[in-house]
């Protein structure tokens, strides 16, 4: 993936003579690393590695968004290793130690939810992991990790003590998601909170409505102008992911699944449009069965390929969406969790989906009344819709399916189940052995056992 670039300062040396001994010391100093850069510079760093955690082949193989035309075997889930480095060498330290050196409340409590933003997505992929005595730079190169359960809880803290810092009235530069407008970061800190609640529904119930209850009071987002999304540029330097594959380098290696097609087409669902063209050789929507094996793909021109305006240089990546924390209402609503109308937020969600996807609600009455809210199965019909909306963040929706089991049309290529998590990275074992070998005797019994089909704390059978 291409480079994420920090702001930098030019210096210019003058030299006489060539004399390198009158060179200053300072020359011998690194201008890009953190214990350089000013808070504002890291937190903007960490801004732009956000597309990074949707921007996924894997993800979308382990949600089964995307059939592949060529090198499947990824797709047919290989028993191997995902590194989480990136983000702890990357975002998760500029943050911290944007959040050690500011003197800016805004600073520190936006730098505090991406920090809690960050770990949610890797304890929700890996489970355990290095989090109470990460970041300590030198201080601790072999980290104990913390047991999922407690890494939850300290988010839920931590989200609600970075929302009470900011300061409606104070600054906040360099933001490049939501341009300095801290009530949006106010509503995106306790969506996440909600969000996370959620999570804990068939584990820790109580909880989980506890610190759902608390977000929503709190104020979450209310409209898709709340939703955090990167957007991205029409230049190399800050061009989409998908971009760079399909158009740069000619990757044709993707298609849409036929169970996807068919969660849509039935009922004229005005996202596929968008989400698929139209194969070339029949100018219909032709998908191919999820893990097809090499000799039964044909040509691409036979299928559906991924849809044009997901991979403009410049299109958003969507990450976390007032369509979703609508669809995480009508789910709790649907629960008892509150006294919420289950349909009249099931029925929003919907519309700011369809908003958010094509630009407008037209063919969003004609969905609902093909797909009306069903109180008898509220749960299915929710994380049904759901998956459909988090098309191409394939990671948040292999997360709600592990919750819900929905949608129930996955298939098991080549008899294999969909993974269960992410295996910690190969180094772990021989870097950090001994917590490596606790993490995995705590949660799957067996020290030895980095498995993809261990389940995670809040992954209840």
């Amino acid at each position: 993936m291409k480079k994420l670039l920090l702001f930098l300062t030019l210096i210019t040396f003058i030299v006489s003579g060539c004399d390198i001994a009158n060179f200053d010391e300072d020359i011998n100093k690194n201008p890009n690393l953190p214990s350089d850069a000013a808070p504002s510079v890291l937190i903007a760093n960490a801004m732009l590695s956000l597309p990074a955690l949707s921007s996924s082949p894997l993800g979308e193989y382990y949600a089964q968004y995307l059939s592949q035309l060529i090198y499947v075997d990824q797709s047919l889930y290989p028993k191997e290793t995902t590194s989480f480095y990136w983000m702890y060498q990357g975002p998760l330290i500029n943050l911290q130690k944007a959040i050690n050196d500011t003197e800016n409340a805004n600073e520190a409590a936006v730098a505090k939810i991406l920090k809690a933003y960050y770990f949610w997505n890797i304890t929700d992929r890996w489970g355990d992991i290095p989090y109470s005595e990460a970041l300590k730079g030198e201080g601790n190169f072999t980290p104990a990790y913390d047991a999922q359960k407690d890494i939850y809880y300290s988010l839920f803290d931590s989200l609600k003590a970075a929302v009470n810092q900011l300061d409606p009235g104070g600054l906040l530069n360099n933001d490049i998601m939501y341009n300095g407008n801290i009530n949006k970061w106010r509503k995106f800190g306790n969506t996440v909170r909600m969000l996370m609640a959620l999570r804990l529904s068939e584990v820790d119930e109580q909880k989980a409505q506890q610190e759902f209850k608390s977000a929503l009071s709190d104020g979450v987002m209310e409209s898709n102008d709340d939703s955090f999304v990167f957007q991205h540029l029409d230049n190399q330097d800050n061009e989409n992911y998908w971009f760079d594959q399909i158009v740069r380098q000619t990757r044709v290696w993707w298609a849409i699944p036929v169970r996807l097609i068919e969660m849509m087409e039935p009922y004229d669902d005005p996202r596929l449009s968008v989400y698929a063209n139209k194969a070339e050789k029949t100018d219909t929507f032709n998908g191919l069965p999820y893990g097809s094996p090499i000799e039964e793909v044909s040509t691409p021109s036979e299928y559906s390929l991924l849809g044009s305006a997901i991979y403009e240089q410049d299109a958003p990546v969507y990450l976390t969406t007032y369509a979703q924390a609508e669809f995480a209402i009508a789910e709790a609503a649907a629960r008892k969790w509150t006294n919420e109308d289950p349909k009249a937020h099931y029925d929003k969600a919907v519309e700011a989906s369809i908003a958010q996807w094509t630009g407008s609600e037209d063919g969003a009455v004609q969905l609902l009344q093909k797909q009306p809210f069903d109180p008898t199965q509220p749960i299915e019909q929710i994380a049904n819709q759901r998956y459909i909306h988090l098309f191409m963040f394939g990671y948040e929706a292999w997360a709600e399916y592990r919750r819900t089991g929905f949608p129930d049309n996955m298939v098991k290529p080549n008899g294999r189940e969909i993974p269960r998590r992410l295996a910690y990275p190969d180094d772990e074992k021989l870097n950090n052995t001994e917590h490596f070998k606790e993490a995995l005797e705590r949660q799957f019994n067996d020290e030895d056992n980095n498995s993809i089909y261990g389940r995670i704390w809040w992954d209840a059978d």
